[in-house]
């Protein structure tokens, strides 16, 4: 099968190509490298089509997508700091990205077409864990924070209403907290790791007073990025057309003042955890429901706390 990874130079999407070259896929990835390098890919460079593009540019995803049987749009601005700092540019790159991706894969035959979204669709839920079919929502729209999840929901709303009666099949992926090494910095794991690496003076001290931001009671469910890309493919291979599915880790949901001590822990550190303002449109309590993506046969195979050592051990030995 030939494969589109839009965004295939970012954590999940170098991780998926990787998979994807691994099972003898052809390959080709478009990415303007706004977040991660070529290098990311190490020795996969020679073993794989790469196009070096904007995503908002219609004609070179087109071209990208020409002889294409399988494409995952995962080209996306990401990370909290950005969905405050440049809202209109994530709209921008989020929005037109899925609207010309899917044009580009109906105009070029494309069979299937699957989409990453994000557990910050639902801001807020009701449930915990929360199913696929929690409301989702905006309640904000003046919170820039919400330039992301609005993006998203566009998103699913295109696939499934703009693509889908175009006669292509797409699937919807919500990931979860998805961590592991070389994610980048401006997630809550390796903001903990530099955090307490400046605090420490590259961890010489070892005891450490570490501000976090919000009370350090609020929860996330973590999941490891191998788990991720084989839940990833299962929804790919036998998953239903117009569907959603949760892509996470429903048995490891972790308070931060918790998930900070196990870093802390790896790092051989004590801390003493002080509380800070939560931003603006920040969630208490995050977690999904798997039933779906482990009827299709998921099932997690690596800890948290085995997670977090490969994650912390491979920061501290690149950072």
């Amino acid at each position: 099968m030939k494969y589109l990874v839009t965004g295939g130079l970012g954590f999940i999407g170098s991780n998926l190509v990787r998979r994807l070259v691994g099972c003898g896929e052809e390959v080709t990835v478009f990415d303007n490298a706004f977040r991660g390098t070529i290098d990311r890919l190490g020795v996969l460079k020679s073993q794989i089509r790469i196009v070096e593009g904007d995503i908002r540019d219609y004609e070179s995803v087109r071209k990208s997508c020409q002889g294409v049987d399988i494409v995952y749009h995962l080209a996306a601005i990401n990370g909290t700091r950005y969905f405050y700092e440049i809202p209109d540019q994530v709209l921008e790159v989020n929005v037109k990205g899925v609207l010309n991706t899917l044009d580009a894969a109906l105009e070029n035959g494309v069979q299937k077409f699957i989409f990453s979204s994000s557990s910050e669709v639902y801001h807020q839920p009701l449930r915990i864990p929360t199913p696929e079919d929690e409301p989702i929502k905006i309640p904000d729209l003046c919170n820039p924070r919400f330039s992301y999840a609005g993006s998203k929901i566009l998103g699913e709303l295109l696939c499934i209403h703009y693509g889908n009666k175009r006669e292509i099949a797409t699937l919807i992926l919500r990931y979860h907290n998805v961590y592991g090494p070389d994610m980048g910095r401006e997630h809550v794991i390796p903001e903990l790791f530099l955090k307490l690496k400046e605090r420490s003076t590259n961890f010489q001290k070892k005891k450490v007073v570490l501000t976090i931001e919000g009370s350090g009671e609020e929860t996330r469910a973590f999941c490891y990025v191998d788990d991720a890309i084989e839940a990833t493919r299962l929804v790919e291979t036998r998953g239903n057309s117009t569907e959603l599915y949760h892509i996470g880790n429903m048995n490891e949901e972790i308070k931060i003042k918790d998930l900070a001590s196990l870093i802390a822990e790896r790092l051989d550190l004590e801390i003493d955890i002080v509380p800070g303002d939560l931003k603006r449109g920040g969630t208490m309590r995050r977690c999904p429901d798997t039933t779906k993506v482990s009827a299709l046969g998921f099932s997690p195979q690596v800890s948290l706390r085995e997670g977090v050592k490969r994650t912390i051990e491979w920061y501290r030995n690149n950072l």
